[in-house]
């Protein structure tokens, strides 16, 4: 796969690390391959999203709209309804962000067949600082009407996610990183919208992640279980439509559940299980990620660890909430 090697963000020595905005362009040159109806839009960064793939292979269905987010995408949802599958990059912070306004008028109000894959989000976008470092996007997307939004964790379930995006009727929004994450899944594994997925059996506390929070979350299980306490793991990468089912159906036989993201601690996947066990089943809860703080500039690995959104972290919290 694309970018694969053993050294990275949230990886133990000889773990396998793959890029996500690699498995991405890859994806787009595929679906072009396969004969799919989607054309791509680009605000001047297909070098970093990885869009260049698919611009060198159908140059004549690649649009680049310089540094022009809000007309992308008012562009693409224009072109949605001829009957095309448009998709949009750009960074997370520019396209949540910037183009907000457009994205809910143009796509949300309309229910336009847009897909909004978004690189460079989170932490681990490193050096670049926290005026680049979105950690509000998640929040931001789910907030809109129709859109369906997605967290993958590794390469593999981000290949099915867009797959899964272009025969979704609908928004779509697709969170990516700048960094390679750990592969967590096995070739087996097949990505659905509105699906959790048990990554590792336990019964005492629940750990809920998605995106690198799941890696996290996993590695977190390991530090527990050396202290007897048996961690189930829950994998969220559709934030909305959320699991609901699954994940009550797990917190009635838990006594507390965790989440963990590299996102603001409210507002993303902590915001979706706060509001859900509040209604429907009171419990302890504790939630890692990023304390209502925006980012700075440094290594992806310690900024994690400056932040609190690392294996000790959830393991404290999962204690703490026992």
């Amino acid at each position: 796969m694309a970018g694969m090697e053993t050294a990275g963000v949230g990886g133990k020595a000889g773990v396998v690390m793959d890029s996500l905005r690699d498995a991405y362009g890859d994806t787009l040159v595929e679906l072009g391959n396969e004969g799919a109806n989607i054309i791509v839009f680009d605000a001047d960064l297909a070098g970093s999203t990885r869009t260049s793939k698919f611009a060198k292979a159908f140059p004549e269905r690649f649009f680049n709209m310089g540094a022009a987010e809000q007309g992308m995408v008012a562009a693409a949802a224009g072109a949605s309804t001829t009957g095309v599958v448009p998709f949009i990059s750009t960074f997370a912070m520019f396209a949540t962000g910037r183009a907000y306004e457009f994205v809910r008028q143009a796509c949300g109000v309309g229910h336009q067949n847009v897909k909004i894959v978004a690189t460079h989000a989170g932490l681990t976008v490193g050096e670049d600082g926290g005026t680049h470092q979105c950690l509000e996007d998640l929040a931001l997307m789910r907030m809109i009407p129709g859109m369906t939004v997605i967290s993958p964790a590794d390469a593999l379930e981000t290949k099915q996610a867009v797959r899964a995006a272009v025969v979704h009727k609908g928004p779509v929004y697709i969170r990516l990183t700048r960094d390679k994450f750990p592969r967590i899944h096995a070739e087996d594994y097949r990505f659905q919208i509105g699906k959790a997925v048990v990554m590792r059996p336990g019964q005492e506390v629940l750990l809920a992640g998605c995106g690198l929070g799941t890696s996290i979350c996993l590695e977190a299980a390991e530090l527990l279980a050396a202290e007897g306490i048996e961690a189930t793991v829950l994998h969220c990468p559709t934030i909305k439509p959320f699991d609901r089912g699954t994940l009550l159906a797990l917190a009635k036989t838990h006594k507390a559940v965790v989440t963990c993201e590299e996102h603001q601690a409210h507002g993303g996947l902590g915001g979706v299980v706060a509001e859900l066990l509040s209604e429907a089943h009171p419990m302890p809860l504790r939630r890692v990620g990023v304390q209502d703080a925006f980012g700075q500039s440094g290594k992806p690995e310690k900024l994690l660890e400056a932040y609190g959104v690392t294996p000790q972290a959830v393991a404290a919290a999962a204690k703490d909430a026992l």
